[in-house]
Protein backbone atom coordinates (compact mmCIF):
# COMPACT_ATOMS: atom_id res chain seq x y z
CA UNK A 1 0.00 0.00 0.00
CA UNK A 2 1.21 3.82 -1.02
CA UNK A 3 0.32 6.68 1.05
CA UNK A 4 -3.22 8.42 -0.63
CA UNK A 5 -3.51 10.95 1.79
CA UNK A 6 -1.39 13.28 4.55
CA UNK A 7 -2.82 16.57 5.88
CA UNK A 8 -0.07 17.99 8.16
CA UNK A 9 -0.23 20.55 10.97
CA UNK A 10 -3.83 21.27 10.60
CA UNK A 11 -5.10 24.38 12.39
CA UNK A 12 -8.46 25.60 12.37
CA UNK A 13 -10.01 28.51 14.40
CA UNK A 14 -13.21 29.95 15.13
CA UNK A 15 -12.27 33.37 15.92
CA UNK A 16 -10.95 32.94 19.69
CA UNK A 17 -11.46 29.13 19.74
CA UNK A 18 -8.72 26.90 18.13
CA UNK A 19 -10.41 23.88 16.96
CA UNK A 20 -7.95 22.22 15.59
CA UNK A 21 -4.27 22.59 16.32
CA UNK A 22 -1.46 21.16 14.25
CA UNK A 23 -4.00 18.16 13.36
CA UNK A 24 -1.80 15.43 11.19
CA UNK A 25 -3.17 12.21 9.40
CA UNK A 26 -2.05 9.82 7.15
CA UNK A 27 -4.05 7.31 4.76
CA UNK A 28 -2.84 4.63 3.10
CA UNK A 29 -4.47 3.40 -0.60
CA UNK A 30 -7.07 0.67 -0.42
CA UNK A 31 -7.28 1.08 3.73
CA UNK A 32 -10.32 2.02 6.03
CA UNK A 33 -9.19 4.62 8.39
CA UNK A 34 -11.56 5.17 11.94
CA UNK A 35 -11.48 8.69 13.34
CA UNK A 36 -12.39 8.36 16.70
CA UNK A 37 -12.50 10.67 19.75
CA UNK A 38 -15.12 12.68 22.08
CA UNK A 39 -17.87 15.30 20.75
CA UNK A 40 -16.29 18.51 20.22
CA UNK A 41 -12.76 16.94 19.27
CA UNK A 42 -12.34 18.33 16.30
CA UNK A 43 -13.24 15.07 13.79
CA UNK A 44 -16.04 16.59 11.58
CA UNK A 45 -14.21 19.96 11.19
CA UNK A 46 -11.05 18.26 9.75
CA UNK A 47 -13.25 16.06 7.30
CA UNK A 48 -14.83 19.37 6.37
CA UNK A 49 -11.04 20.89 5.79
CA UNK A 50 -9.81 17.66 3.54
CA UNK A 51 -13.33 18.24 1.51
CA UNK A 52 -13.30 22.11 1.00
CA UNK A 53 -16.09 22.74 2.98
CA UNK A 54 -13.91 24.78 4.86
CA UNK A 55 -11.92 26.45 1.78
CA UNK A 56 -7.75 26.73 1.34
CA UNK A 57 -6.72 29.73 3.29
CA UNK A 58 -9.44 29.42 6.25
CA UNK A 59 -7.09 26.86 7.98
CA UNK A 60 -3.31 26.51 8.60
CA UNK A 61 -1.68 23.14 7.56
CA UNK A 62 -0.82 21.40 3.99
CA UNK A 63 -3.24 18.47 1.99
CA UNK A 64 -1.26 16.33 -0.14
CA UNK A 65 -3.40 14.04 -1.77
CA UNK A 66 -1.62 11.24 -4.30
CA UNK A 67 1.34 13.15 -4.15
CA UNK A 68 0.18 16.53 -4.57
CA UNK A 69 -0.33 19.41 -2.59
CA UNK A 70 -4.03 20.72 -2.96
CA UNK A 71 -6.16 23.70 -2.36
CA UNK A 72 -9.51 23.02 -2.61
CA UNK A 73 -11.83 26.00 -2.53
CA UNK A 74 -14.67 23.76 -2.28
CA UNK A 75 -16.33 20.75 -2.03
CA UNK A 76 -16.28 20.47 -5.87
CA UNK A 77 -12.44 20.55 -5.78
CA UNK A 78 -12.18 17.87 -3.58
CA UNK A 79 -14.88 15.70 -5.67
CA UNK A 80 -12.67 16.38 -8.97
CA UNK A 81 -9.81 14.53 -7.27
CA UNK A 82 -11.97 11.53 -5.84
CA UNK A 83 -12.46 12.84 -2.87
CA UNK A 84 -16.27 12.88 -1.59
CA UNK A 85 -17.80 12.87 2.18
CA UNK A 86 -21.58 11.93 3.20
CA UNK A 87 -22.11 14.02 6.06
CA UNK A 88 -24.09 12.53 9.54
CA UNK A 89 -27.15 14.88 7.90
CA UNK A 90 -27.68 12.97 4.89
CA UNK A 91 -28.31 15.86 1.85
CA UNK A 92 -30.88 13.90 0.04
CA UNK A 93 -34.14 15.40 -1.32
CA UNK A 94 -37.02 13.21 -0.29
CA UNK A 95 -39.36 14.01 -2.83
CA UNK A 96 -37.30 13.23 -5.57
CA UNK A 97 -36.22 9.62 -6.74
CA UNK A 98 -33.33 7.65 -5.93
CA UNK A 99 -32.07 8.16 -9.46
CA UNK A 100 -33.13 11.88 -9.37
CA UNK A 101 -31.26 11.93 -6.29
CA UNK A 102 -27.62 10.22 -7.34
CA UNK A 103 -27.56 12.72 -10.35
CA UNK A 104 -28.44 15.44 -8.95
CA UNK A 105 -25.70 18.14 -9.50
CA UNK A 106 -24.50 15.65 -12.15
CA UNK A 107 -27.18 15.17 -14.37
CA UNK A 108 -26.43 12.77 -17.52
CA UNK A 109 -27.32 13.97 -21.07
CA UNK A 110 -26.18 17.16 -22.82
CA UNK A 111 -27.12 20.84 -24.10
CA UNK A 112 -29.44 21.14 -21.08
CA UNK A 113 -31.73 17.90 -21.92
CA UNK A 114 -31.84 14.95 -19.41
CA UNK A 115 -31.03 11.61 -20.91
CA UNK A 116 -33.11 9.64 -18.18
CA UNK A 117 -32.90 6.64 -19.96
CA UNK A 118 -29.02 6.81 -19.35
CA UNK A 119 -29.86 7.93 -16.11
CA UNK A 120 -32.33 5.43 -14.96
CA UNK A 121 -29.62 2.04 -16.52
CA UNK A 122 -26.46 3.64 -14.61
CA UNK A 123 -28.61 4.16 -11.34
CA UNK A 124 -29.70 0.27 -11.36
CA UNK A 125 -26.63 -0.61 -12.25
CA UNK A 126 -25.24 1.29 -8.70
CA UNK A 127 -27.96 0.04 -7.00
CA UNK A 128 -26.59 -3.16 -7.66
CA UNK A 129 -22.92 -2.57 -6.34
CA UNK A 130 -24.46 -1.72 -3.11
CA UNK A 131 -26.63 -4.18 -2.67
CA UNK A 132 -30.05 -2.31 -2.47
CA UNK A 133 -33.15 -3.75 -4.13
CA UNK A 134 -35.23 -0.58 -5.18
CA UNK A 135 -36.66 1.03 -8.15
CA UNK A 136 -34.63 3.62 -9.32
CA UNK A 137 -37.88 5.61 -9.43
CA UNK A 138 -38.75 5.17 -5.79
CA UNK A 139 -39.08 8.04 -3.85
CA UNK A 140 -36.71 8.71 -1.13
CA UNK A 141 -39.50 9.89 1.62
CA UNK A 142 -40.78 5.92 0.60
CA UNK A 143 -37.69 4.54 2.08
CA UNK A 144 -35.72 4.09 5.78
CA UNK A 145 -32.42 5.52 6.73
CA UNK A 146 -30.75 2.75 6.15
CA UNK A 147 -31.65 2.74 2.69
CA UNK A 148 -31.09 6.40 1.95
CA UNK A 149 -27.38 5.75 3.32
CA UNK A 150 -26.95 3.72 0.74
CA UNK A 151 -27.97 6.11 -1.86
CA UNK A 152 -26.13 8.46 -0.67
CA UNK A 153 -23.01 5.77 -1.13
CA UNK A 154 -24.13 5.27 -4.23
CA UNK A 155 -24.21 9.27 -5.06
CA UNK A 156 -20.66 9.10 -4.31
CA UNK A 157 -19.60 6.28 -6.34
CA UNK A 158 -21.56 7.42 -9.61
CA UNK A 159 -18.95 10.38 -8.64
CA UNK A 160 -15.60 8.05 -9.54
CA UNK A 161 -14.84 8.20 -6.42
CA UNK A 162 -11.08 7.36 -4.60
CA UNK A 163 -11.30 8.63 -1.12
CA UNK A 164 -14.92 8.11 0.82
CA UNK A 165 -15.20 9.72 4.15
CA UNK A 166 -18.33 8.89 6.31
CA UNK A 167 -19.05 11.16 9.54
CA UNK A 168 -21.46 9.02 11.85
CA UNK A 169 -22.70 6.36 9.07
CA UNK A 170 -24.10 4.25 11.22
CA UNK A 171 -25.97 6.33 14.03
CA UNK A 172 -29.52 6.22 13.01
CA UNK A 173 -29.10 2.54 11.42
CA UNK A 174 -30.62 -0.43 13.22
CA UNK A 175 -28.08 -3.35 13.66
CA UNK A 176 -29.00 -5.31 10.47
CA UNK A 177 -28.74 -2.15 8.02
CA UNK A 178 -25.14 -1.49 10.53
CA UNK A 179 -24.37 -4.41 9.53
CA UNK A 180 -24.55 -4.54 5.75
CA UNK A 181 -23.36 -0.56 5.35
CA UNK A 182 -20.02 -2.14 7.12
CA UNK A 183 -19.98 -4.83 4.25
CA UNK A 184 -20.16 -2.28 1.75
CA UNK A 185 -17.53 -0.52 2.89
CA UNK A 186 -15.18 -4.15 2.94
CA UNK A 187 -16.49 -4.75 -0.61
CA UNK A 188 -15.68 -1.12 -1.95
CA UNK A 189 -11.54 -1.74 -0.02
CA UNK A 190 -11.47 -4.51 -2.25
CA UNK A 191 -12.04 -2.64 -4.93
CA UNK A 192 -9.38 0.05 -4.50
CA UNK A 193 -11.66 2.56 -2.54
CA UNK A 194 -10.18 4.01 0.55
CA UNK A 195 -12.77 5.10 3.33
CA UNK A 196 -12.25 7.47 6.52
CA UNK A 197 -14.79 6.08 9.09
CA UNK A 198 -15.82 8.60 11.87
CA UNK A 199 -17.84 6.59 15.03
CA UNK A 200 -18.76 6.21 18.24
CA UNK A 201 -19.11 3.15 17.81
CA UNK A 202 -16.38 1.30 18.91
CA UNK A 203 -17.21 -2.14 17.97
CA UNK A 204 -17.73 -0.83 14.59
CA UNK A 205 -14.73 0.92 14.83
CA UNK A 206 -12.80 -2.58 15.77
CA UNK A 207 -14.51 -4.17 13.09
CA UNK A 208 -13.83 -2.23 9.93
CA UNK A 209 -11.20 -0.33 10.06
CA UNK A 210 -7.34 -0.87 9.47
CA UNK A 211 -6.05 1.71 11.15
CA UNK A 212 -7.10 4.24 13.98
CA UNK A 213 -6.19 7.71 14.93
CA UNK A 214 -7.94 9.31 18.27
CA UNK A 215 -8.45 13.03 18.01
CA UNK A 216 -8.84 14.87 21.80
CA UNK A 217 -9.28 18.12 22.19
CA UNK A 218 -8.38 19.47 18.49
CA UNK A 219 -4.94 17.44 19.03
CA UNK A 220 -3.64 14.18 17.42
CA UNK A 221 -2.87 12.32 20.28
CA UNK A 222 -1.89 8.87 18.43
CA UNK A 223 -2.53 7.34 15.47
CA UNK A 224 -2.05 2.80 15.32
CA UNK A 225 -3.07 -0.11 13.74
CA UNK A 226 -5.95 -1.57 13.99
CA UNK A 227 -4.12 -5.32 15.43
CA UNK A 228 -7.04 -7.53 16.70
CA UNK A 229 -5.15 -8.94 19.40
CA UNK A 230 -3.61 -5.63 20.68
CA UNK A 231 -6.66 -3.11 20.27
CA UNK A 232 -10.07 -2.96 22.33
CA UNK A 233 -12.44 -0.50 23.07
CA UNK A 234 -10.81 -0.16 26.41
CA UNK A 235 -7.73 0.98 24.61
CA UNK A 236 -9.14 3.10 21.89
CA UNK A 237 -11.49 5.00 25.00
CA UNK A 238 -8.16 5.82 27.25
CA UNK A 239 -6.77 7.50 24.16
CA UNK A 240 -9.84 9.20 23.66
CA UNK A 241 -11.08 11.07 27.13
CA UNK A 242 -6.96 10.32 28.62
CA UNK A 243 -8.04 7.44 31.30
CA UNK A 244 -9.51 4.20 31.65
CA UNK A 245 -12.69 3.81 32.19
CA UNK A 246 -13.49 0.82 34.12
CA UNK A 247 -17.68 0.78 34.27
CA UNK A 248 -19.87 2.41 30.77
CA UNK A 249 -22.79 2.50 33.29
CA UNK A 250 -22.55 4.15 36.47
CA UNK A 251 -23.47 2.64 39.82
CA UNK A 252 -26.83 2.83 40.86
CA UNK A 253 -28.50 1.87 43.86
CA UNK A 254 -32.23 0.57 42.82
CA UNK A 255 -34.72 2.07 45.39
CA UNK A 256 -38.69 1.45 42.92
CA UNK A 257 -41.19 2.84 44.86
CA UNK A 258 -44.79 3.00 43.77
CA UNK A 259 -46.41 2.88 40.51
CA UNK A 260 -46.50 6.40 38.82
CA UNK A 261 -47.34 5.68 35.23
CA UNK A 262 -49.48 3.76 33.83
CA UNK A 263 -50.81 3.03 30.05
CA UNK A 264 -53.31 0.56 29.65
CA UNK A 265 -54.62 -0.50 25.97
CA UNK A 266 -53.33 2.32 24.00
CA UNK A 267 -53.91 2.45 20.56
CA UNK A 268 -52.44 4.95 18.21
CA UNK A 269 -53.45 5.68 14.33
CA UNK A 270 -51.57 6.84 11.74
CA UNK A 271 -52.28 10.79 10.84
CA UNK A 272 -52.84 10.01 7.30
CA UNK A 273 -54.76 6.82 7.78
CA UNK A 274 -57.38 6.75 9.97
CA UNK A 275 -58.19 3.18 9.89
CA UNK A 276 -54.43 2.14 10.03
CA UNK A 277 -53.21 1.21 13.64
CA UNK A 278 -49.38 2.03 14.49
CA UNK A 279 -49.89 1.33 17.82
CA UNK A 280 -52.21 -1.52 19.48
CA UNK A 281 -53.08 -2.38 22.52
CA UNK A 282 -49.88 -1.36 24.41
CA UNK A 283 -50.10 -1.67 28.02
CA UNK A 284 -47.29 -0.55 30.09
CA UNK A 285 -46.23 0.74 34.04
CA UNK A 286 -43.54 2.63 35.06
CA UNK A 287 -42.83 2.84 38.90
CA UNK A 288 -40.83 6.01 40.62
CA UNK A 289 -37.33 5.76 40.88
CA UNK A 290 -37.18 2.94 37.89
CA UNK A 291 -36.19 3.20 34.63
CA UNK A 292 -37.62 1.23 31.99
CA UNK A 293 -36.38 0.26 28.87
CA UNK A 294 -38.14 -0.14 25.72
CA UNK A 295 -36.22 -2.35 22.90
CA UNK A 296 -37.18 -3.25 19.63
CA UNK A 297 -35.79 -2.74 15.63
CA UNK A 298 -36.46 0.72 13.64
CA UNK A 299 -40.39 1.01 12.77
CA UNK A 300 -41.15 -1.04 15.89
CA UNK A 301 -43.90 1.71 16.85
CA UNK A 302 -41.00 2.55 19.93
CA UNK A 303 -40.98 6.29 18.83
CA UNK A 304 -44.79 6.66 17.67
CA UNK A 305 -45.37 5.21 21.21
CA UNK A 306 -43.07 7.50 22.80
CA UNK A 307 -45.12 10.82 20.83
CA UNK A 308 -48.30 9.67 21.43
CA UNK A 309 -47.46 9.84 25.25
CA UNK A 310 -46.32 13.08 24.72
CA UNK A 311 -49.86 14.95 22.62
CA UNK A 312 -47.92 14.37 19.31
CA UNK A 313 -50.58 12.61 17.55
CA UNK A 314 -53.61 14.51 19.46
CA UNK A 315 -57.05 12.80 19.12
CA UNK A 316 -55.58 9.98 17.22
CA UNK A 317 -55.10 7.44 19.76
CA UNK A 318 -57.65 6.01 22.44
CA UNK A 319 -56.98 4.52 25.53
CA UNK A 320 -55.95 5.81 28.91
CA UNK A 321 -52.88 7.50 30.59
CA UNK A 322 -53.15 7.25 34.71
CA UNK A 323 -50.36 9.36 36.97
CA UNK A 324 -50.40 8.09 40.45
CA UNK A 325 -53.77 6.18 39.69
CA UNK A 326 -55.38 9.27 38.17
CA UNK A 327 -56.29 9.35 34.61
CA UNK A 328 -54.68 12.32 32.68
CA UNK A 329 -55.08 14.20 29.62
CA UNK A 330 -52.07 13.75 27.15
CA UNK A 331 -53.71 14.51 23.77
CA UNK A 332 -51.80 18.00 23.50
CA UNK A 333 -47.82 18.68 24.13
CA UNK A 334 -48.81 20.98 26.72
CA UNK A 335 -51.38 19.19 28.66
CA UNK A 336 -48.53 16.06 28.77
CA UNK A 337 -45.55 18.91 29.88
CA UNK A 338 -48.46 20.77 32.36
CA UNK A 339 -48.95 16.94 33.53
CA UNK A 340 -44.73 16.17 34.14
CA UNK A 341 -44.66 14.66 30.95
CA UNK A 342 -41.47 15.45 29.12
CA UNK A 343 -39.59 13.95 26.19
CA UNK A 344 -36.71 13.93 24.23
CA UNK A 345 -36.84 13.28 20.54
CA UNK A 346 -34.60 11.28 18.53
CA UNK A 347 -34.25 14.01 16.10
CA UNK A 348 -32.06 16.70 18.20
CA UNK A 349 -31.36 18.97 15.38
CA UNK A 350 -34.95 18.91 13.60
CA UNK A 351 -37.23 18.87 16.53
CA UNK A 352 -34.94 19.12 19.33
CA UNK A 353 -33.85 22.27 19.01
CA UNK A 354 -33.84 25.47 17.97
CA UNK A 355 -30.48 25.72 15.51
CA UNK A 356 -30.58 29.39 15.26
CA UNK A 357 -30.94 30.07 18.52
CA UNK A 358 -28.32 30.34 20.99
CA UNK A 359 -27.90 28.11 23.97
CA UNK A 360 -29.69 30.25 26.79
CA UNK A 361 -32.94 30.48 24.36
CA UNK A 362 -33.35 26.88 23.76
CA UNK A 363 -32.41 25.96 27.77
CA UNK A 364 -35.62 28.13 28.67
CA UNK A 365 -37.66 27.48 25.56
CA UNK A 366 -40.22 24.62 26.96
CA UNK A 367 -40.70 26.74 30.20
CA UNK A 368 -40.99 30.19 29.51
CA UNK A 369 -43.31 30.82 32.18
CA UNK A 370 -41.13 30.15 34.89
CA UNK A 371 -38.76 32.69 33.70
CA UNK A 372 -41.61 35.59 32.96
CA UNK A 373 -44.11 38.02 34.03
CA UNK A 374 -46.38 39.42 32.34
CA UNK A 375 -45.40 37.56 28.84
CA UNK A 376 -41.79 39.65 29.78
CA UNK A 377 -39.05 36.88 29.63
CA UNK A 378 -36.68 37.85 32.18
CA UNK A 379 -33.53 37.94 30.60
CA UNK A 380 -31.65 37.62 33.92
CA UNK A 381 -32.92 35.07 35.08
CA UNK A 382 -33.07 33.34 31.97
CA UNK A 383 -29.20 33.51 31.60
CA UNK A 384 -28.64 32.54 35.19
CA UNK A 385 -30.84 29.02 34.42
CA UNK A 386 -29.01 28.23 31.19
CA UNK A 387 -25.53 28.84 32.46
CA UNK A 388 -26.53 26.67 35.48
CA UNK A 389 -27.40 24.30 33.29
CA UNK A 390 -24.21 24.32 31.15
CA UNK A 391 -22.17 23.72 34.01
CA UNK A 392 -24.56 20.92 35.94
CA UNK A 393 -24.17 18.88 32.10
CA UNK A 394 -20.99 20.05 31.05
CA UNK A 395 -21.35 21.45 27.82
CA UNK A 396 -18.61 22.73 26.00
CA UNK A 397 -19.20 26.16 24.77
CA UNK A 398 -17.60 29.23 24.60
CA UNK A 399 -20.90 31.15 26.79
CA UNK A 400 -24.59 30.39 27.04
CA UNK A 401 -25.34 32.41 23.59
CA UNK A 402 -23.68 30.61 21.31
CA UNK A 403 -25.16 29.18 18.51
CA UNK A 404 -26.53 25.89 18.99
CA UNK A 405 -25.89 24.92 15.28
CA UNK A 406 -22.02 25.70 15.80
CA UNK A 407 -21.70 22.93 18.80
CA UNK A 408 -20.89 19.54 18.19
CA UNK A 409 -23.91 16.22 17.99
CA UNK A 410 -23.02 15.30 21.89
CA UNK A 411 -23.43 19.17 23.26
CA UNK A 412 -26.08 20.04 21.06
CA UNK A 413 -28.13 16.76 22.88
CA UNK A 414 -27.01 17.86 26.53
CA UNK A 415 -28.95 21.57 25.53
CA UNK A 416 -32.11 19.14 24.71
CA UNK A 417 -31.80 17.44 28.03
CA UNK A 418 -31.52 20.81 29.66
CA UNK A 419 -34.26 22.21 27.49
CA UNK A 420 -36.58 19.21 29.18
CA UNK A 421 -35.04 18.58 32.22
CA UNK A 422 -35.96 22.67 32.85
CA UNK A 423 -39.51 21.58 32.90
CA UNK A 424 -38.66 19.59 36.14
CA UNK A 425 -40.74 16.38 34.61
CA UNK A 426 -41.95 13.95 36.55
CA UNK A 427 -41.49 11.23 33.68
CA UNK A 428 -38.78 11.87 31.48
CA UNK A 429 -38.93 9.94 28.35
CA UNK A 430 -35.54 9.92 26.04
CA UNK A 431 -35.48 8.30 22.58
CA UNK A 432 -32.21 7.25 21.95
CA UNK A 433 -30.42 10.16 23.77
CA UNK A 434 -26.80 8.69 23.07
CA UNK A 435 -27.24 8.72 19.89
CA UNK A 436 -23.89 10.25 17.78
CA UNK A 437 -22.53 10.78 21.21
CA UNK A 438 -19.08 9.73 22.60
CA UNK A 439 -18.80 7.30 25.65
CA UNK A 440 -17.46 10.00 27.70
CA UNK A 441 -20.58 12.13 27.09
CA UNK A 442 -22.99 8.94 27.62
CA UNK A 443 -21.15 8.10 30.98
CA UNK A 444 -22.38 11.88 32.10
CA UNK A 445 -26.13 11.50 30.26
CA UNK A 446 -26.22 8.00 32.25
CA UNK A 447 -25.60 9.91 35.74
CA UNK A 448 -28.20 12.12 34.67
CA UNK A 449 -30.63 9.32 34.50
CA UNK A 450 -29.45 8.27 37.81
CA UNK A 451 -29.97 11.06 39.50
CA UNK A 452 -33.42 11.60 38.35
CA UNK A 453 -34.39 8.33 39.23
CA UNK A 454 -32.62 9.07 42.63
CA UNK A 455 -35.40 12.02 43.07
CA UNK A 456 -38.01 9.59 42.62
CA UNK A 457 -38.57 10.21 39.03
CA UNK A 458 -39.36 7.40 36.52
CA UNK A 459 -37.35 7.65 32.89
CA UNK A 460 -38.18 5.46 29.99
CA UNK A 461 -35.48 4.50 27.63
CA UNK A 462 -35.82 3.78 24.04
CA UNK A 463 -32.44 3.11 22.23
CA UNK A 464 -31.65 0.68 19.53
CA UNK A 465 -28.19 -0.55 20.79
CA UNK A 466 -29.21 -3.61 23.26
CA UNK A 467 -25.85 -3.22 25.85
CA UNK A 468 -27.48 0.26 26.41
CA UNK A 469 -30.84 -0.58 27.13
CA UNK A 470 -29.87 -3.74 29.13
CA UNK A 471 -27.31 -1.65 30.68
CA UNK A 472 -29.69 1.42 32.29
CA UNK A 473 -33.02 -0.19 32.76
CA UNK A 474 -34.39 -2.03 35.65
CA UNK A 475 -37.47 -3.71 33.38
CA UNK A 476 -37.31 -3.75 29.28
CA UNK A 477 -39.79 -4.07 27.33
CA UNK A 478 -39.87 -5.43 23.86
CA UNK A 479 -41.97 -3.80 20.98
CA UNK A 480 -42.32 -5.03 17.75
CA UNK A 481 -44.94 -4.36 14.54
CA UNK A 482 -46.71 -1.88 17.11
CA UNK A 483 -47.48 -3.98 20.13
CA UNK A 484 -45.35 -5.03 23.20
CA UNK A 485 -44.36 -8.64 22.75
CA UNK A 486 -42.61 -9.21 25.84
CA UNK A 487 -41.27 -8.25 29.37
CA UNK A 488 -37.93 -8.54 30.81
CA UNK A 489 -36.25 -7.59 34.18
CA UNK A 490 -32.70 -6.45 34.49
CA UNK A 491 -31.82 -9.93 35.85
CA UNK A 492 -33.49 -12.09 32.17
CA UNK A 493 -32.64 -9.43 29.93
CA UNK A 494 -30.21 -10.62 27.36
CA UNK A 495 -29.53 -9.91 23.61
CA UNK A 496 -30.60 -13.34 22.41
CA UNK A 497 -34.00 -13.14 24.48
CA UNK A 498 -34.79 -9.73 23.20
CA UNK A 499 -34.22 -10.96 19.53
CA UNK A 500 -35.58 -14.40 20.07
CA UNK A 501 -38.92 -12.38 21.10
CA UNK A 502 -38.64 -10.26 18.19
CA UNK A 503 -37.88 -12.82 15.79
CA UNK A 504 -40.64 -15.31 17.50
CA UNK A 505 -43.15 -12.67 16.20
Amino acid sequence: MSVLLEMKGITKKFGSIVALDKVNLKVMTSEIHAIVGENGAGKSTLMKVLSGVYPQGSYEGKIIYNGNTCTFKNIKDSEKEGIVIIHQELALIPSLSIAENIFLGNEQGGKGIIDWDKTYDKTVKLLKRIGLLESPNTLIENIGIGKQQLVEIAKALSKKVELLILDEPTAALNEIESENLLKLLLDLKKEGISSIIISHKLNEVLYVSDHITVIRDGRTIESFPNLKDKVDENRIVRGMIGRDMEDRYPPREIKIGNTLLEVKNWHVYHPEDKKRKVISDVNLVAKKGEVVGIAGLMGAGRTEFAMSLFGAYGSRVEGCVLKHGQTINVKTIPNAIKEGIAYVTEDRKQYGLILEEDINRNTSLANLSKISKNTVIDEIKEKRISEGYRKKMKTKSQDVFQLTKNLSGGNQQKVVLSKWLFTDPDILILDEPTRGIDVGAKYEIYQIINELVADGKCVIVISSELPEVMGLSDRIYVMNDGQIIGELSRKEATSEKIMSLIVSH
